[in-house]
Parts: C-alpha cells; structure tokens; sequence
C-alpha cells in the first residue's frame, strides 16, 4: 500500500451543518422528526434532514395535484416554461461552490468531480428548457376531403422524482428540467445519504420564480415517503434511479395504479480491448472508468475484456495508473477519489474481493480497506484482479466500488458473449483502429449506450437508459423529454358532413 498515491487531510474550514426542510405548495416545512448525515470522509455531521413521514409525502402529492389541475404550469405557454429554466441554469452557475462542498462532504466524492457535476448540470436546463419550446406533434392532411386527424403530445401530470446518493445533482437534472418543461408537476425525493443539493435546488426553483406547488420536496427514507411515492393514485408518473432491487420494488408497488414507471438501474459494463487499439489510451479510459465517482457509478467500467495475446502487458499498464491515481481527501482539489458512502457498502466491496480471491482469482493491486492520514476510515484501495471467470460474483454483479475485474477473450465473438453474458444492460465500450470491429461490436452488444474509443462521454442531446435489468425508458434527449408527455390523437370533422347514415331517418 506504500507505493499508492495518497491525498491526506488538508486544513479546509467546513460550512456549518445544513438544515434541510420540506418544500410543499411553496412553503419550506419542518419535521416533527429529523436524521442527521454523517460525512464518509470527514466523520462528522454535515446536514440535519426533516424527516418525512406519509402524512407530509400526501401533502406534497396533493400540492402538486392541485397545481397541474390548476393549469399554473401545464397550461402557460412554452415560452414562459422555458424562461423560468433558464434562470435556474444560471442561478446553478451562480450556486455552484456552495452546491458542490455540501454534495462532497454528503457523499465523498472529490470536490473537482462535484464542481464538475453541478456546473455541467446547468447544460441540461438549458437544454430542456429548448425542448419545451421545440416539441409538436403530427398533421395528417390526408384522411379523405372533409377530415382532419392532429396529434398533441399533453404533460403525463404528477410525477414522482426518485434520486440516488451517487450523482444527487447531476440526476435530478437528468429529470426535473425535463418533467418541468413537459409542463408536469413533481414530488422529489433524494436519497436520506445526501438530501440537501436537493432542498439548495428548491431555493433556486422558488428565486428563478417557479409557481407554488409545481415542485415539491420530501426528505426521508424509502419507506414510507417513496412507497407512498410510488403507489398513490394521484401519481401518474414514477421515476427512479438506483439499484436494479429497488426498482423491481418500485414496480410492483405501483402495479396496482399502473402508472407509468421510468427506471434507470444497475450496470456490469464492459470495455472489449482489442490487440489493435491505442492502448495507452485505453488503459487511461479502463482507469478512469472503474475509480470515477470513487467506482460508486452505474456507468463504471467495472469489466475489462481484453485480447488474450496483449492482457498481461495491458493490466500492468493498468495497475502502474491506478497506483498513480490520487485517493485521499475529497476535499483536496487534487484528489481523484474519495470516499465510500458508508460503512456498510465498503464491508459489501470488501465481500466480493474476498470471495473471488478465494475462488482462485487474482489479486494485482489493492483488496482492502484505505488508511488516509486525518480522515475517517470508509476509504478503500484501487483494487484490480485478474484471473477472473465469468461465473463469478465479482463478474456478474454490481460491486459499486473501486475495484476492476479483467477477463480475457479470443475473438471478437467472444468478446460479443461476454459483454452480453450479463443481466445488465447500461452501457459497453470497445477500443479497436478497426471502424468495421467497432461497428460490429456496435451493432450486437446489448447495451442502451455503446462507446467506442471512449469511455463515459455523454451529452444532453444524446438520451441515456438501459436494457435488460438496466431499466427501461430513457432519460435527457428528446426520447428523454417525450417520457414524461402522453399522445393524445384529435379526429376531427371539418367543412361538410359527407358521412352515409349509419341509422337511416324513418319515413
């Protein structure tokens, strides 16, 4: 472990502990309860939560009822809709430090990624804020002389905002921007792990001039405020980003409304390394790949399948840039990776390296817990193991950590197996100078995004999703816009009634 590269404490002054509230029908609502959130990195308490119970989550509901039965966002023109995104946008720009600090010390994330993610964030307002201005729907003027058929395309309603500890920022604006500029009205509720970028969003919604009851804030566990999320009837719409466990929850929760469920889950992503790659490059992307976000991604590339002829020299390249990558305090701007969320997830991490080692995987680099001089305990090393067999756990589940697992194939239909050897179905990438392997790849890997090489960029033009227990339906994009509107065909009449009398008049 000497020879990793590692960040230890700095001298930072944290902000002072955040008190997080409610926001229902405009107003900001304490709780008769609270919980606190303890930070991974710095062991310390960072934000004290309202406690949300179903009696808070209904209201929220209801405002949120109330408001789009009202028409004081659904009906008001796209212009106006658009205007109030773009003043979110900028007060993004304008709130981004303070944002990205909070979100950091919620979740240990290094303070670069976080400012990376909030700023960024912003685009996706903006772009949503474009599409509401731009959707329409279809004329057919060519239903006979006297008919005219229209589509509309009308706001789905209320829809439930679920969001993960992860990427708390970054996916609420993978959905909020876009529900908000289909004209839906929304309940959100962030995980308990990193509640308050959520609530510092509310405070932009209400200063940029958002109606009252158009978006709604609970703050609380699972059960019950995203049970009563998910399986009330005046829900329309439900979206989710988490584990593929919940989401199977969350769908047969609300089976028995049959709302409307988006569901953006787990990932085992592979990148294929072909012999004729830039592999120094591809080294570079398989490091950043697996110890982004501290390996705590759905989109990490926690699989590495690479050509056996080049798969010993590649992992050394791989295992000499994870010893040079820098773990430590995510408060250090120079700090690549931070924290594990909690303790509880870094002994699961620990688990799955442990079990493959055992069933005579090997260990390259790391496998264990991460001593970082002045900070709390919940760090874990770059961990790279070779040897691995496709049965394996470590294979096949989502680790959701740092640790890279690296198989080997023989040709490129094998490599094709493998990728789609998983029940999950996120994203894939292949590396290869061949435009014709790259496209073959392509076109066989079952996977809702397909790199190649690259790794993880992403654009809010480009819709994102997955297949298989990766999810279904998509989000940002414009196919991420149309999830949350609904079709709706007029069939009208026009000029003069030509119709033959299906009852004739009696005599």
């Amino acid at each position: 472990m000497n020879d990793l590269t590692i960040n230890t404490a700095i001298q930072t002054a944290l902000p002072a502990t955040f008190l997080g509230r409610h926001l229902i029908d405009g107003n900001w609502v304490e709780g008769a309860e609270t919980f606190q959130r303890v930070s991974p990195s710095h062991d310390t308490v960072v934000s004290v939560s309202a406690k949300g119970d179903a009696a808070v989550t209904a209201d929220a509901i209801a405002a949120a009822r109330k408001a789009f039965d009202a028409g004081v966002w659904s009906r008001i023109s796209a212009k106006e809709r658009s205007a109030v995104l773009l003043k979110v946008a900028d007060l993004i720009e304008a709130n981004v430090e303070r944002i990205a600090v909070q979100e950091t010390l919620e979740s240990g994330k290094p303070i670069s990624q976080a400012l990376g993610e909030v700023a960024g964030a912003a685009d996706l307002w903006r772009y949503a804020a474009s599409l509401a201005r731009t959707s329409h729907g279809d004329s057919h003027n060519s239903l006979g002389a006297d008919m005219l058929g229209v589509v509309v395309k009308d706001p789905i309603g209320v829809v439930s905002i679920i969001t993960p500890w992860n990427f708390p920022f970054w996916i609420l604006s993978q959905k909020l921007p876009f529900a908000l500029a289909a004209g839906c009205t929304v309940v959100v509720k962030p995980s308990e792990m990193t509640p308050s970028s959520t609530v510092m969003m509310g405070e932009l919604l209400i200063e940029a001039g958002l109606p009252a009851g158009v978006c709604n804030i609970v703050l609380g566990h699972g059960e019950p405020v995203g049970s009563v999320m998910s399986t009330h009837a005046d829900v329309d719409m439900v979206t989710f980003t988490g584990s593929t466990a919940v989401g199977k929850m969350i769908t047969e929760a609300s089976a028995g409304t049959l709302k409307k469920v988006a569901l953006e889950l787990g990932g085992k992503n592979p990148q294929v390394i072909m012999p004729d790659a830039d592999l120094e490059n591809a080294a570079d992307a398989a490091t950043f790949g697996i110890y982004f976000n501290v390996g705590q991604c759905c989109n990490s590339s926690s699989r590495i399948i690479v050509h056996e002829s080049i798969a010993e020299g590649f992992v050394a390249r791989v295992v000499a840039l994870s010893r040079k990558v820098k773990f430590g305090d995510p408060m250090d701007p120079d700090t690549q990776v931070g924290a594990i969320v909690t303790a509880e997830h870094q002994t699961k991490i620990d688990g799955y390296v442990k079990e493959a080692v055992a069933a005579g995987a090997k260990l390259e680099l790391g496998g264990g817990a991460l001593s970082v001089e002045g900070l709390g305990p919940q760090f874990y090393q770059p961990t790279v193991i070779s040897n691995v067999t496709p049965d394996m756990p470590i294979a096949r589940e989502e680790v959701f950590g740092p640790v890279l697992t690296v198989l080997t194939f023989k040709t490129l239909e094998e490599a094709i197996a493998l990728t789609n050897d998983s029940e999950y179905g996120l994203s894939a990438g292949i590396w290869s100078n061949d435009i014709h392997t790259c496209l073959e790849y392509a076109r066989h890997a079952k996977a809702g995004t397909v790199w190649t090489n690259t790794w993880m960029d992403g654009y809010p033009e480009l819709a994102f999703g997955g297949v298989k227990q990766s999810g279904q339906g998509r989000e940002i994009g414009r196919y991420g816009y149309d999830e949350f509107l609904e079709v709706k065909s007029l069939v009208m009449r026009v000029g003069r009634d030509s119709r033959k009398p299906w009852v004739k008049a009696s005599a």
